[in-house]
Protein backbone atom coordinates (compact mmCIF):
# COMPACT_ATOMS: atom_id res chain seq x y z
CA UNK A 1 0.00 0.00 0.00
CA UNK A 2 1.56 3.61 -1.02
CA UNK A 3 1.51 6.21 1.72
CA UNK A 4 -1.23 8.08 -0.86
CA UNK A 5 -3.43 5.23 -0.39
CA UNK A 6 -3.54 5.10 3.44
CA UNK A 7 -4.13 8.58 3.56
CA UNK A 8 -7.46 8.16 1.55
CA UNK A 9 -10.06 8.17 4.75
CA UNK A 10 -8.14 10.46 6.72
CA UNK A 11 -8.50 14.02 7.03
CA UNK A 12 -5.76 16.22 6.92
CA UNK A 13 -4.70 19.37 7.10
CA UNK A 14 -1.62 19.62 4.95
CA UNK A 15 1.26 17.20 3.72
CA UNK A 16 4.67 17.83 2.66
CA UNK A 17 6.86 15.05 0.83
CA UNK A 18 6.66 12.07 -1.36
CA UNK A 19 3.62 10.26 -0.60
CA UNK A 20 4.00 7.22 -3.12
CA UNK A 21 5.98 5.53 -0.80
CA UNK A 22 4.98 1.96 -0.14
CA UNK A 23 4.28 1.64 3.52
CA UNK A 24 4.61 -1.50 5.52
CA UNK A 25 3.76 -0.88 8.87
CA UNK A 26 2.33 1.65 11.11
CA UNK A 27 2.86 2.78 14.75
CA UNK A 28 2.83 5.17 17.60
CA UNK A 29 6.36 3.83 19.28
CA UNK A 30 9.33 5.32 17.92
CA UNK A 31 11.51 2.55 19.27
CA UNK A 32 9.13 0.29 16.70
CA UNK A 33 10.00 2.34 13.77
CA UNK A 34 11.71 0.37 11.40
CA UNK A 35 12.49 1.20 7.08
CA UNK A 36 8.47 1.80 5.47
CA UNK A 37 7.20 2.40 8.80
CA UNK A 38 4.88 5.69 9.48
CA UNK A 39 5.43 6.65 12.70
CA UNK A 40 2.27 8.62 14.18
CA UNK A 41 3.23 11.19 16.92
CA UNK A 42 1.18 11.41 20.02
CA UNK A 43 1.26 13.33 22.87
CA UNK A 44 0.97 11.41 25.87
CA UNK A 45 1.02 11.90 29.54
CA UNK A 46 4.02 10.92 30.49
CA UNK A 47 6.03 11.72 26.96
CA UNK A 48 5.30 13.63 23.71
CA UNK A 49 5.64 11.56 20.48
CA UNK A 50 6.44 14.97 18.73
CA UNK A 51 9.80 14.70 20.46
CA UNK A 52 10.85 11.52 18.71
CA UNK A 53 9.79 12.51 15.04
CA UNK A 54 13.53 12.85 14.37
CA UNK A 55 14.29 9.65 15.70
CA UNK A 56 11.92 7.74 13.75
CA UNK A 57 13.00 9.53 10.56
CA UNK A 58 16.40 8.52 11.30
CA UNK A 59 15.55 5.06 11.42
CA UNK A 60 13.54 4.67 8.41
CA UNK A 61 10.16 5.79 8.48
CA UNK A 62 8.71 7.17 5.47
CA UNK A 63 6.41 9.85 6.68
CA UNK A 64 5.27 11.01 10.34
CA UNK A 65 1.88 12.10 11.24
CA UNK A 66 1.89 15.38 13.33
CA UNK A 67 -0.34 17.26 14.93
CA UNK A 68 -0.28 21.24 13.02
CA UNK A 69 -0.10 23.13 16.08
CA UNK A 70 2.36 20.69 17.91
CA UNK A 71 5.23 20.89 15.06
CA UNK A 72 7.11 23.78 14.31
CA UNK A 73 7.73 24.94 11.21
CA UNK A 74 10.62 25.17 11.47
CA UNK A 75 11.64 21.38 12.10
CA UNK A 76 9.72 20.75 9.22
CA UNK A 77 11.64 22.60 7.08
CA UNK A 78 15.14 21.08 8.44
CA UNK A 79 13.33 17.91 8.00
CA UNK A 80 11.57 17.27 5.17
CA UNK A 81 13.72 15.82 3.00
CA UNK A 82 14.04 12.98 5.45
CA UNK A 83 10.54 11.70 4.86
CA UNK A 84 7.03 12.88 4.54
CA UNK A 85 5.06 14.75 6.97
CA UNK A 86 1.11 14.32 7.57
CA UNK A 87 -0.41 17.36 9.37
CA UNK A 88 -3.69 16.66 10.93
CA UNK A 89 -5.67 17.82 13.69
CA UNK A 90 -6.05 15.04 16.25
CA UNK A 91 -3.14 12.44 15.74
CA UNK A 92 -4.56 10.31 18.15
CA UNK A 93 -7.86 9.84 15.89
CA UNK A 94 -5.60 9.19 12.71
CA UNK A 95 -4.02 6.56 14.06
CA UNK A 96 -6.86 4.45 14.47
CA UNK A 97 -7.80 5.96 10.75
CA UNK A 98 -4.18 4.87 9.33
CA UNK A 99 -4.41 1.48 10.85
CA UNK A 100 -7.74 0.57 9.87
CA UNK A 101 -6.46 1.41 6.07
CA UNK A 102 -3.71 -0.43 6.56
CA UNK A 103 -5.37 -3.37 7.58
CA UNK A 104 -7.94 -3.37 4.97
CA UNK A 105 -10.82 -1.90 6.67
CA UNK A 106 -11.76 -4.71 8.45
CA UNK A 107 -14.69 -3.56 11.08
CA UNK A 108 -16.80 -2.47 7.52
CA UNK A 109 -16.48 -6.35 6.81
CA UNK A 110 -17.53 -7.66 10.51
CA UNK A 111 -20.86 -7.17 11.91
CA UNK A 112 -19.23 -5.19 15.26
CA UNK A 113 -21.06 -5.34 18.61
CA UNK A 114 -19.45 -2.80 21.44
CA UNK A 115 -20.50 -2.49 25.18
CA UNK A 116 -19.93 -0.12 27.55
CA UNK A 117 -20.85 0.47 31.14
CA UNK A 118 -18.84 0.37 34.43
CA UNK A 119 -19.83 -2.92 35.12
CA UNK A 120 -21.38 -5.65 33.23
CA UNK A 121 -19.08 -5.68 30.03
CA UNK A 122 -17.27 -8.70 30.47
CA UNK A 123 -20.22 -10.85 31.54
CA UNK A 124 -22.69 -9.26 28.62
CA UNK A 125 -19.95 -9.75 25.83
CA UNK A 126 -19.30 -13.29 27.29
CA UNK A 127 -23.11 -14.35 27.07
CA UNK A 128 -23.42 -12.40 23.48
CA UNK A 129 -19.87 -14.69 22.18
CA UNK A 130 -22.51 -17.65 23.32
CA UNK A 131 -25.87 -16.73 22.07
CA UNK A 132 -24.35 -15.70 18.87
CA UNK A 133 -22.29 -18.76 18.42
CA UNK A 134 -25.78 -21.11 19.24
CA UNK A 135 -26.91 -19.15 16.26
CA UNK A 136 -24.49 -20.53 14.20
CA UNK A 137 -22.19 -17.27 13.98
CA UNK A 138 -18.42 -17.36 14.09
CA UNK A 139 -17.01 -14.66 16.81
CA UNK A 140 -14.26 -13.02 18.03
CA UNK A 141 -14.26 -11.44 21.26
CA UNK A 142 -12.03 -8.67 22.74
CA UNK A 143 -12.19 -8.08 26.16
CA UNK A 144 -10.40 -7.73 29.74
CA UNK A 145 -10.33 -11.11 30.07
CA UNK A 146 -8.57 -12.14 27.16
CA UNK A 147 -8.57 -12.23 22.96
CA UNK A 148 -10.38 -14.81 21.69
CA UNK A 149 -10.92 -15.84 18.09
CA UNK A 150 -10.29 -18.23 15.56
CA UNK A 151 -9.97 -21.08 18.34
CA UNK A 152 -6.96 -18.99 19.62
CA UNK A 153 -6.88 -16.59 22.98
CA UNK A 154 -4.19 -14.35 23.89
CA UNK A 155 -3.73 -12.40 27.39
CA UNK A 156 -5.30 -8.82 27.09
CA UNK A 157 -3.31 -5.80 27.74
CA UNK A 158 -6.08 -3.83 27.76
CA UNK A 159 -9.79 -4.18 27.97
CA UNK A 160 -9.86 -2.36 24.49
CA UNK A 161 -6.81 -3.17 22.97
CA UNK A 162 -4.29 -0.06 21.27
CA UNK A 163 -5.42 0.75 17.62
CA UNK A 164 -2.75 -0.62 15.50
CA UNK A 165 -3.45 -4.28 17.88
CA UNK A 166 -6.89 -3.54 17.62
CA UNK A 167 -7.11 -3.12 13.94
CA UNK A 168 -4.38 -6.04 13.09
CA UNK A 169 -6.62 -8.47 15.26
CA UNK A 170 -9.48 -7.43 13.57
CA UNK A 171 -8.23 -7.77 10.27
CA UNK A 172 -7.17 -11.57 11.44
CA UNK A 173 -10.67 -12.24 12.15
CA UNK A 174 -11.76 -11.03 8.64
CA UNK A 175 -8.85 -13.62 7.56
CA UNK A 176 -9.98 -16.36 9.47
CA UNK A 177 -13.69 -16.27 8.64
CA UNK A 178 -14.88 -14.68 11.57
CA UNK A 179 -18.77 -13.21 11.31
CA UNK A 180 -19.05 -11.01 14.11
CA UNK A 181 -16.74 -9.28 16.72
CA UNK A 182 -18.11 -8.35 20.02
CA UNK A 183 -15.95 -6.03 21.92
CA UNK A 184 -16.00 -4.67 25.24
CA UNK A 185 -15.48 -0.94 25.00
CA UNK A 186 -14.05 0.50 28.07
CA UNK A 187 -13.90 4.76 28.70
CA UNK A 188 -10.09 4.85 28.20
CA UNK A 189 -10.57 3.28 24.68
CA UNK A 190 -13.29 6.14 24.10
CA UNK A 191 -11.44 8.60 25.03
CA UNK A 192 -8.31 7.78 23.87
CA UNK A 193 -9.85 7.41 20.27
CA UNK A 194 -8.33 3.55 20.01
CA UNK A 195 -11.86 2.74 18.08
CA UNK A 196 -11.10 5.35 15.98
CA UNK A 197 -11.51 3.47 12.52
CA UNK A 198 -14.48 1.56 13.33
CA UNK A 199 -18.15 1.63 12.71
CA UNK A 200 -20.26 -0.18 15.05
CA UNK A 201 -23.28 -2.02 14.26
CA UNK A 202 -25.19 -3.12 17.71
CA UNK A 203 -23.88 -0.68 20.76
CA UNK A 204 -24.65 -1.51 24.80
CA UNK A 205 -24.89 0.74 27.39
CA UNK A 206 -24.86 -1.02 31.09
CA UNK A 207 -24.39 1.43 33.45
CA UNK A 208 -22.41 4.56 35.15
CA UNK A 209 -20.66 4.46 38.58
CA UNK A 210 -17.73 5.54 39.96
CA UNK A 211 -14.74 4.64 38.52
CA UNK A 212 -11.73 5.76 36.96
CA UNK A 213 -11.71 9.43 37.98
CA UNK A 214 -7.73 9.46 38.52
CA UNK A 215 -8.10 9.76 34.31
CA UNK A 216 -11.82 11.14 33.78
CA UNK A 217 -11.55 14.00 36.92
CA UNK A 218 -15.22 14.34 36.85
CA UNK A 219 -18.21 12.34 36.65
CA UNK A 220 -19.48 14.29 33.85
CA UNK A 221 -16.35 13.49 31.72
CA UNK A 222 -16.37 9.80 32.29
CA UNK A 223 -20.00 9.60 30.51
CA UNK A 224 -18.93 12.10 27.71
CA UNK A 225 -16.84 8.68 26.70
CA UNK A 226 -19.24 6.40 27.25
CA UNK A 227 -21.89 8.54 24.94
CA UNK A 228 -19.32 8.57 22.27
CA UNK A 229 -20.38 5.15 21.44
CA UNK A 230 -23.35 5.57 20.72
CA UNK A 231 -22.86 8.97 18.90
CA UNK A 232 -19.12 9.20 17.12
CA UNK A 233 -18.76 5.16 16.04
CA UNK A 234 -22.30 4.08 14.78
CA UNK A 235 -23.43 6.17 12.17
CA UNK A 236 -20.54 6.87 10.27
CA UNK A 237 -22.55 5.79 6.98
CA UNK A 238 -20.08 3.79 6.06
CA UNK A 239 -21.77 0.01 6.69
CA UNK A 240 -25.04 -0.89 4.94
CA UNK A 241 -28.19 -2.96 7.49
CA UNK A 242 -29.67 -1.91 10.68
CA UNK A 243 -28.19 -0.64 13.29
CA UNK A 244 -29.32 -0.43 16.69
CA UNK A 245 -28.68 0.48 20.89
CA UNK A 246 -29.41 -1.30 24.12
CA UNK A 247 -29.81 1.03 26.87
CA UNK A 248 -30.25 -0.33 30.97
CA UNK A 249 -33.20 2.35 31.53
CA UNK A 250 -32.72 1.03 35.35
CA UNK A 251 -29.53 3.36 35.29
CA UNK A 252 -29.60 6.95 35.96
CA UNK A 253 -27.63 8.30 33.09
CA UNK A 254 -29.91 6.25 30.67
CA UNK A 255 -31.76 9.20 29.08
CA UNK A 256 -29.12 11.33 28.48
CA UNK A 257 -28.07 8.92 26.13
CA UNK A 258 -31.66 8.53 24.75
CA UNK A 259 -31.61 11.82 23.57
CA UNK A 260 -27.99 11.82 21.65
CA UNK A 261 -27.90 8.28 20.50
CA UNK A 262 -27.52 8.28 16.70
CA UNK A 263 -29.43 4.84 15.98
CA UNK A 264 -32.54 3.23 16.86
CA UNK A 265 -32.72 1.88 20.78
CA UNK A 266 -34.32 -0.71 22.72
CA UNK A 267 -34.45 -0.11 26.74
CA UNK A 268 -34.21 -3.03 28.83
CA UNK A 269 -34.32 -3.40 32.56
CA UNK A 270 -35.71 -4.97 35.78
CA UNK A 271 -37.29 -1.79 37.37
CA UNK A 272 -37.82 1.29 34.72
CA UNK A 273 -40.47 0.73 31.36
CA UNK A 274 -38.42 -0.71 29.32
CA UNK A 275 -38.79 -2.42 25.77
CA UNK A 276 -36.82 -5.86 27.24
CA UNK A 277 -38.46 -6.22 30.68
CA UNK A 278 -37.69 -9.15 33.28
CA UNK A 279 -40.52 -10.19 35.71
CA UNK A 280 -41.02 -12.84 37.99
CA UNK A 281 -37.37 -13.07 39.15
CA UNK A 282 -36.52 -16.02 41.05
CA UNK A 283 -32.96 -16.01 42.70
CA UNK A 284 -30.75 -18.62 44.47
CA UNK A 285 -27.29 -19.78 44.78
CA UNK A 286 -27.56 -22.37 41.77
CA UNK A 287 -29.11 -19.68 39.63
CA UNK A 288 -31.92 -17.83 38.26
CA UNK A 289 -35.25 -18.00 36.52
CA UNK A 290 -37.57 -15.17 35.07
CA UNK A 291 -39.83 -13.90 32.69
CA UNK A 292 -39.00 -11.80 30.02
CA UNK A 293 -40.85 -9.07 28.08
CA UNK A 294 -39.30 -8.17 25.09
CA UNK A 295 -40.83 -6.55 21.08
CA UNK A 296 -40.22 -10.17 19.65
CA UNK A 297 -41.89 -12.36 21.99
CA UNK A 298 -42.09 -13.86 25.40
CA UNK A 299 -39.07 -15.71 27.00
CA UNK A 300 -38.83 -18.05 30.34
CA UNK A 301 -35.07 -17.70 31.04
CA UNK A 302 -33.31 -20.30 33.53
CA UNK A 303 -30.09 -19.57 34.20
CA UNK A 304 -26.95 -20.65 36.04
CA UNK A 305 -25.61 -17.14 37.00
CA UNK A 306 -26.27 -16.21 40.03
CA UNK A 307 -27.82 -12.57 41.29
CA UNK A 308 -29.95 -9.61 40.11
CA UNK A 309 -26.79 -7.56 38.50
CA UNK A 310 -26.65 -10.70 36.11
CA UNK A 311 -29.90 -10.60 35.27
CA UNK A 312 -29.72 -7.15 33.89
CA UNK A 313 -27.03 -8.86 31.85
CA UNK A 314 -28.99 -11.11 30.31
CA UNK A 315 -31.59 -8.56 29.15
CA UNK A 316 -28.51 -7.03 27.33
CA UNK A 317 -27.22 -9.92 25.58
CA UNK A 318 -31.26 -11.28 24.60
CA UNK A 319 -31.37 -7.63 23.10
CA UNK A 320 -27.78 -8.72 20.86
CA UNK A 321 -29.68 -11.50 19.82
CA UNK A 322 -33.17 -10.63 18.99
CA UNK A 323 -31.64 -8.03 17.18
CA UNK A 324 -28.98 -10.47 15.46
CA UNK A 325 -31.90 -12.49 14.14
CA UNK A 326 -32.19 -14.90 17.10
CA UNK A 327 -35.40 -16.50 17.89
CA UNK A 328 -36.31 -16.42 21.35
CA UNK A 329 -36.31 -20.37 21.83
CA UNK A 330 -32.82 -20.35 20.82
CA UNK A 331 -32.08 -17.60 23.26
CA UNK A 332 -33.81 -19.63 25.68
CA UNK A 333 -31.79 -22.63 25.17
CA UNK A 334 -28.32 -20.85 24.71
CA UNK A 335 -28.67 -19.05 27.76
CA UNK A 336 -29.23 -22.32 29.75
CA UNK A 337 -26.39 -23.64 28.85
CA UNK A 338 -23.69 -20.69 30.20
CA UNK A 339 -22.32 -22.44 33.65
CA UNK A 340 -20.67 -19.10 34.51
CA UNK A 341 -18.17 -16.31 33.23
CA UNK A 342 -14.61 -16.54 34.61
CA UNK A 343 -14.09 -14.30 37.95
CA UNK A 344 -17.55 -13.16 37.90
CA UNK A 345 -19.73 -14.54 40.93
CA UNK A 346 -17.60 -18.18 40.18
CA UNK A 347 -18.58 -20.64 42.89
CA UNK A 348 -15.56 -22.48 44.54
CA UNK A 349 -16.45 -25.83 45.66
CA UNK A 350 -13.96 -28.18 47.54
CA UNK A 351 -16.99 -30.17 49.28
CA UNK A 352 -17.22 -27.29 51.97
CA UNK A 353 -20.19 -27.06 54.08
CA UNK A 354 -19.86 -22.91 52.91
CA UNK A 355 -20.48 -20.81 50.01
CA UNK A 356 -17.30 -19.35 48.75
CA UNK A 357 -17.07 -16.97 45.29
CA UNK A 358 -15.08 -15.22 43.51
CA UNK A 359 -15.78 -11.69 41.91
CA UNK A 360 -14.06 -8.82 39.93
CA UNK A 361 -16.07 -6.10 41.77
CA UNK A 362 -13.92 -3.40 42.52
CA UNK A 363 -16.17 -0.19 42.29
CA UNK A 364 -18.36 0.23 45.16
CA UNK A 365 -21.13 -0.42 43.14
CA UNK A 366 -19.68 -3.39 41.57
CA UNK A 367 -19.26 -4.36 45.59
CA UNK A 368 -22.99 -3.45 46.24
CA UNK A 369 -24.33 -5.23 43.42
CA UNK A 370 -22.13 -8.44 44.58
CA UNK A 371 -23.68 -8.19 48.64
CA UNK A 372 -27.04 -7.87 47.13
CA UNK A 373 -26.63 -10.62 45.04
CA UNK A 374 -25.23 -12.70 48.54
CA UNK A 375 -27.91 -11.32 50.43
CA UNK A 376 -30.80 -13.38 48.39
CA UNK A 377 -29.21 -16.61 48.27
CA UNK A 378 -27.25 -16.50 51.57
CA UNK A 379 -28.34 -19.38 54.53
CA UNK A 380 -25.62 -17.77 56.86
CA UNK A 381 -23.28 -14.66 57.36
CA UNK A 382 -21.74 -13.23 54.86
CA UNK A 383 -17.91 -12.82 54.98
CA UNK A 384 -16.43 -10.16 52.43
CA UNK A 385 -12.77 -10.23 51.28
CA UNK A 386 -11.62 -6.98 49.21
CA UNK A 387 -9.08 -4.58 48.70
CA UNK A 388 -8.55 -1.40 46.59
CA UNK A 389 -5.98 -0.78 43.81
CA UNK A 390 -3.23 1.37 44.37
CA UNK A 391 -2.01 4.78 41.82
CA UNK A 392 -6.22 4.49 40.86
CA UNK A 393 -9.22 6.45 41.93
CA UNK A 394 -8.49 6.76 45.74
CA UNK A 395 -12.33 8.64 46.03
CA UNK A 396 -13.65 5.35 45.94
CA UNK A 397 -11.62 3.66 48.77
CA UNK A 398 -14.05 4.80 51.57
CA UNK A 399 -17.11 4.14 49.82
CA UNK A 400 -15.86 0.70 49.16
CA UNK A 401 -15.54 0.37 52.64
CA UNK A 402 -19.02 1.80 53.87
CA UNK A 403 -21.02 -0.53 51.42
CA UNK A 404 -18.79 -3.76 52.76
CA UNK A 405 -19.19 -2.84 55.97
CA UNK A 406 -23.45 -2.10 55.34
CA UNK A 407 -23.92 -5.12 53.70
CA UNK A 408 -21.70 -7.91 55.35
CA UNK A 409 -21.61 -9.71 58.85
CA UNK A 410 -17.85 -9.52 59.06
CA UNK A 411 -15.45 -7.68 56.81
CA UNK A 412 -11.47 -8.01 56.48
CA UNK A 413 -9.93 -5.34 54.33
CA UNK A 414 -6.67 -6.38 52.15
CA UNK A 415 -4.37 -5.51 49.58
CA UNK A 416 -5.85 -5.49 45.93
CA UNK A 417 -2.43 -4.38 43.58
CA UNK A 418 -1.08 -1.99 45.53
CA UNK A 419 1.00 -1.00 42.85
CA UNK A 420 3.89 1.73 44.48
CA UNK A 421 1.64 2.69 47.05
CA UNK A 422 2.18 1.86 50.89
CA UNK A 423 -0.56 -0.50 51.37
CA UNK A 424 -1.18 0.29 55.31
CA UNK A 425 -1.96 3.68 53.53
CA UNK A 426 -4.44 2.29 50.79
CA UNK A 427 -6.23 0.44 54.31
CA UNK A 428 -6.03 3.49 56.23
CA UNK A 429 -8.67 5.02 53.33
CA UNK A 430 -10.42 2.40 53.16
CA UNK A 431 -11.06 2.54 57.17
CA UNK A 432 -11.48 6.43 57.30
CA UNK A 433 -14.85 5.39 55.71
CA UNK A 434 -16.02 2.73 57.53
CA UNK A 435 -14.89 4.74 61.19
CA UNK A 436 -17.45 7.32 59.75
CA UNK A 437 -20.09 5.27 59.99
CA UNK A 438 -21.58 5.02 63.53
CA UNK A 439 -21.29 0.90 65.49
CA UNK A 440 -24.72 0.73 64.69
CA UNK A 441 -24.14 0.85 60.69
CA UNK A 442 -21.29 -1.11 60.06
CA UNK A 443 -20.48 -4.97 61.12
CA UNK A 444 -16.81 -5.85 62.75
CA UNK A 445 -13.97 -5.83 60.45
CA UNK A 446 -10.38 -6.55 60.03
CA UNK A 447 -7.37 -5.21 58.60
CA UNK A 448 -4.99 -7.49 56.75
CA UNK A 449 -2.87 -6.41 54.57
CA UNK A 450 -1.78 -9.56 53.27
CA UNK A 451 -4.15 -10.90 50.94
CA UNK A 452 -3.16 -14.49 50.78
CA UNK A 453 -3.67 -14.44 55.25
CA UNK A 454 -6.67 -12.17 54.34
CA UNK A 455 -8.09 -15.19 52.40
CA UNK A 456 -7.39 -17.86 54.74
CA UNK A 457 -8.60 -15.90 57.93
CA UNK A 458 -12.15 -15.43 55.78
CA UNK A 459 -12.11 -19.26 54.99
CA UNK A 460 -11.10 -20.25 58.38
CA UNK A 461 -13.74 -17.88 60.39
CA UNK A 462 -16.71 -19.44 58.28
CA UNK A 463 -19.65 -21.59 59.63
CA UNK A 464 -21.47 -23.81 57.84
CA UNK A 465 -24.12 -22.28 55.46
CA UNK A 466 -21.78 -18.94 55.58
CA UNK A 467 -20.72 -17.36 52.15
CA UNK A 468 -17.48 -15.47 51.85
CA UNK A 469 -17.31 -12.91 49.19
CA UNK A 470 -13.90 -12.10 47.73
CA UNK A 471 -13.86 -9.26 45.85
CA UNK A 472 -11.51 -7.41 43.55
CA UNK A 473 -9.98 -9.37 41.42
CA UNK A 474 -11.35 -11.88 39.50
CA UNK A 475 -10.03 -13.79 36.80
CA UNK A 476 -6.56 -11.98 37.93
CA UNK A 477 -3.81 -14.15 38.27
CA UNK A 478 -1.68 -12.04 39.48
CA UNK A 479 -0.75 -8.85 42.24
CA UNK A 480 1.28 -5.53 41.34
CA UNK A 481 3.29 -4.91 44.60
CA UNK A 482 5.92 -1.47 43.46
CA UNK A 483 6.19 -2.06 39.85
CA UNK A 484 6.50 -5.61 39.91
CA UNK A 485 3.64 -7.95 38.47
CA UNK A 486 3.82 -11.74 40.54
CA UNK A 487 1.64 -14.81 40.45
CA UNK A 488 -1.73 -14.44 42.66
CA UNK A 489 -4.58 -16.00 42.04
CA UNK A 490 -7.81 -15.40 44.26
CA UNK A 491 -9.27 -18.88 43.15
CA UNK A 492 -5.97 -20.87 43.75
CA UNK A 493 -5.63 -18.95 47.28
CA UNK A 494 -9.33 -19.64 48.29
CA UNK A 495 -9.05 -23.70 47.55
CA UNK A 496 -5.79 -23.74 49.29
CA UNK A 497 -7.45 -22.65 52.32
CA UNK A 498 -10.08 -24.44 52.25
CA UNK A 499 -7.83 -27.58 51.68
CA UNK A 500 -6.22 -26.42 54.55
CA UNK A 501 -8.92 -25.62 56.88
CA UNK A 502 -10.76 -29.17 55.72
CA UNK A 503 -7.44 -31.61 56.48
CA UNK A 504 -6.83 -29.44 59.85
CA UNK A 505 -9.88 -30.03 61.57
Amino acid sequence: MTLQELLRPLDTVKTHGNLHSEVLSITEQSRDVRPGSVFVAIKGTHQDGHDFVSQALAQGAVAVVVEAEAFQQVQLESLVEAGAFIHVNNSRRALGVLASQFYGRPSFQLKMIGVTGTNGKTTVTHLAKSLLEAHGQRVGLLGTIGYVFGGEQRPASHTTPAPVQLQEMLGEMVCAGIDVAVLEVSSHALALDRVAGCEFDVVVFTNLTQDHLDFHQTMESYFDSKLRLFTDYVDGGQKAGPKRALINMDDPWAPLILQQCAIPVWTFGLHAKADIHAEAIQLGMDGTQFMVNSPLGRMTITSQLVGEHNVSNMLAAIGIGLEMGMSTARIEQALQSVTNVPGRFERIQEDQDFGVVVDYAHTDDALKRLLDAGQTVKQGRIITVFGCGGDRDPGKRSKMGQVAVKHSDLVIVTSDNPRTEDPQAILADIEEGIEALSSEERCPYRMIADRAEAIQAAIEAANSGDLVLIAGKGHEDYQILGTQKIHFDDREEARKAIRHRMASR
